[in-house]
C-alpha cells in the first residue's frame, strides 16, 4: 500500500508538520496568542511529540524564524540573491510578498519582537541579532556599490525597510513598500555622488 498524507504514520515528518502549523497560526494569530496545544492539534501531533521537538513556545518561535530565513522569503533573502546586482537587491527590501487572502503581515521579525518586548527575552534577542546581521549585509552591499558612509546608509536603508514593512501591515497594503523603495533609491543615488 502506498503511503499518502492520509495513511502516513503520525511520527513521520512531525517536525515539519509542527513548523508548518506554527507558521500558519503565528501568521494569523501571532506567537503570543498561539498555545502549544493549538499547534499540536493543527500539526496534528501529540503533545508529547510536540514537546519532544520543541520544549517551549520560545524554542518553537525561534525555529519558525530560522525556517523563514532558510526559505529565502524574508527581507534578508532578497539581499542574498546572486542573480541581481547589489542595488536591485537593496531595493527588493521594499517588496512585500503577496499574502493572498490573508492580511499583510509586514516583517515577521518585527512582529515577533513586538510580541516579546523584553530585550532579554530569547525571541526578542534572536530578532535583534538577525536585524543586526541584516544591517551588516546591507553595509556590504552598499560598499560594493561604492557608496560613501556605508554603515550610515545601511542603517538608513534598514530603517526605511522596517518602517515600510510596518506601514504595509498597518494599512494592509502589499504595495506600500513602493514609497520606501523610492526613498531608498534616492538615498543610494545621493551616496554615489560623492
Amino acid at each position: 500500500m502506498a503511503v499518502t498524507s492520509d495513511t502516513r504514520r503520525p511520527g513521520r515528518g512531525a517536525r515539519e508538520r509542527i513548523l508548518a502549523a506554527a507558521a500558519r497560526l503565528f501568521a494569523t494569530r501571532g506567537i503570543a496568542a498561539t498555545g502549544m496545544e493549538q499547534v499540536a492539534a493543527q500539526a496534528p501531533v501529540s503533545k508529547r511529540t510536540l514537546y519532544a521537538h520543541f520544549r517551549t513556545r520560545d524554542e518553537l518561535a525561534i525555529a519558525h524564524l530560522e525556517e523563514l530565513i532558510a526559505s529565502g522569503g524574508t527581507m534578508e533573502g532578497a539581499l542574498n540573491r546572486t542573480d541581481l546586482d547589489p542595488r536591485e537587491r537593496l531595493l527588493l527590501l521594499f517588496d512585500q510578498p503577496d499574502p493572498g487572502d490573508l492580511p499583510v503581515r509586514g516583517c515577521p521579525f518585527l512582529d515577533a519582537a513586538a510580541e516579546f518586548p523584553d530585550p532579554e527575552h530569547p525571541v526578542h534577542a534572536y530578532v535583534r541579532e538577525q536585524k543586526l546581521r541584516m544591517v551588516r549585509t546591507v553595509a556590504d552591499l552598499v560598499t560594493e556599490l561604492g557608496c560613501r558612509a556605508p554603515e550610515e546608509l545601511a542603517e538608513q536603508l534598514v530603517t526605511l525597510a522596517d518602517g515600510a514593512a510596518g506601514r504595509s501591515m498597518i494599512l494592509n497594503r502589499v504595495d506600500y513598500g513602493r514609497h520606501g523603495r523610492a526613498a531608498a533609491d534616492a538615498l543610494i543615488s545621493q551616496a554615489l555622488k560623492a
